[in-house]
């Protein structure tokens, strides 16, 4: 598979000291890969390096061959909280990233219309963000995501603010809307089973200055269920991740 994603011995060193350290990975077309490691470890600053919104302090990043120096737009991105729009409905919300774009919105509707079903938002696209669960707005932030299908989709916990309960059904909806868009996924998790459930491989941080201890790739067959929790070769791998950082730390 082609390499959409190459991190290069990155490091970056804010006034406070060195947040990232010498952070080499790849990620492929297609794949799904998560970064887990404890807060203050880099795992959103990495993002931020990603997107071009900041500079490393040394190496470089690529994406597509193309090395990043600025804030690139062939990226979707989904953050902790859904940043809807409060006066747009869902559907406007989602065609929000076509017009900011300088494209037609006309011309994705169609597209926009598609993602609400694939989401499980059928019936709700003229709804208010008022008017949605705190899980249907995140689901309507990743449809904007993909409205304009991005080279990569980059996703700072997006589920990080939600009940147990929820979280856990919208890690299986983001499991079922990524199998049929198919994008190239960098996610970032303090969950190591959210990690392990969604990801083909899981990149493994170090507590503060942040470094890649380790690369887990999860072979274990899609789609995944709650069953594959009790699977041995499951739990074996979470072993691996908690052990990488050094530390127990929530699942």
């Amino acid at each position: 598979m082609a390499v959409v994603l190459a991190v290069e011995g990155v490091n970056k060193t804010f006034g406070t000291g060195v947040a990232v350290d010498a952070a080499s990975f790849d990620v492929q077309a297609n794949e799904f890969v998560s970064i887990v490691g404890p807060s203050g470890c880099g795992k959103s600053t990495l993002l931020r390096l990603v997107a071009g919104l900041i500079s490393p302090t040394s190496g470089r990043i690529l994406v597509r061959g193309k090395e990043v120096n600025k804030p690139i737009s062939d990226v979707g991105m989904v953050f902790q909280s859904p940043v809807l729009l409060p006066w747009r409905t869902a559907l406007d919300n989602i065609l929000f990233v076509a017009e900011i774009g300088g494209r037609d919105p006309s011309k994705h509707r169609a597209r926009a219309r598609e993602l609400i079903e694939l989401a499980g938002l059928a019936g709700f696209e003229g709804a208010y963000p008022h008017e949605l669960s705190g899980g249907m707005q995140q689901r309507v932030a990743i449809c904007r995501a993909l409205l304009l299908n991005p080279t990569l989709i980059l996703m700072d916990e997006p589920f990080g603010a939600l009940d147990v309960m929820t979280r856990e059904r919208m890690g299986f909806e983001l499991q079922k809307i990524w199998s049929v868009s198919c994008n190239t996924v960098l996610f970032v998790t303090h969950s190591i089973t959210e990690a392990l459930l969604l990801s083909d491989a899981v990149i493994v941080m170090t507590p503060r200055p942040g470094q890649v201890h380790d690369i887990v790739n999860v072979d274990l067959p899609r789609p995944r269920g709650t069953d594959v929790l009790e699977d041995r070769r499951f739990l074996e791998l979470s072993a691996r991740v908690r052990d990488g950082i050094g530390m127990r730390w929530a699942a």
